[in-house]
């Protein structure tokens, strides 16, 4: 299936869309660090920016699995602030530009997945994980008695 594709005449809707999909991870909440820069965090932690006016977009993540890729596209540029020594890229679409929506989203989601591996406790991060079956948890907790 193709990636779907959102022209920015409703920027504000693209904007609205990519906050709520940020917000919807585990831990994820909304903050205003500096007027009219709107960011998702999870911990104390940025793990992407949300920004544009009018009908732009623009979208802040890090990225350590497809940073080579990003740079590729033409939409993306280094993030300044020596922010993109650490892997942070920016995506910017103006009036009547196309918007990879689901490209955005699974950037969102790496950069979240990269940043809370550090921000969220320890417990918070395990418990979001797929319970363990019976028979896997026996034999785990016997191979640490026999040590």
């Amino acid at each position: 299936m193709p990636p779907r594709l959102i022209p920015v005449a409703s920027g504000r809707a693209v904007r609205d869309q990519l906050r709520a999909h940020a917000l919807n991870h585990l831990g994820a909440w909304a903050d205003e660090p500096w007027p009219g820069d709107h960011v998702a965090k999870v911990g104390k932690k940025i793990f992407a920016f949300l920004g544009g006016e009018g009908q732009d977009v623009s979208v802040g993540v890090k990225l350590p699995r497809s940073l080579l890729f990003a740079r590729t596209q033409a939409f993306v540029t280094k993030m300044g602030y020596g922010m993109d020594k650490s892997g942070w890229v920016i995506a910017r679409f103006g009036k009547g530009e196309t918007v990879p929506v689901e490209l955005l989203r699974s950037w969102i989601d790496e950069s979240y997945e990269t940043v809370a591996a550090t921000a969220l406790p320890k417990r918070a991060r395990t418990s979001a994980k797929p319970p363990v079956r019976a028979s896997a948890a026996k034999a785990a907790a016997k191979r640490t008695r026999a040590r």
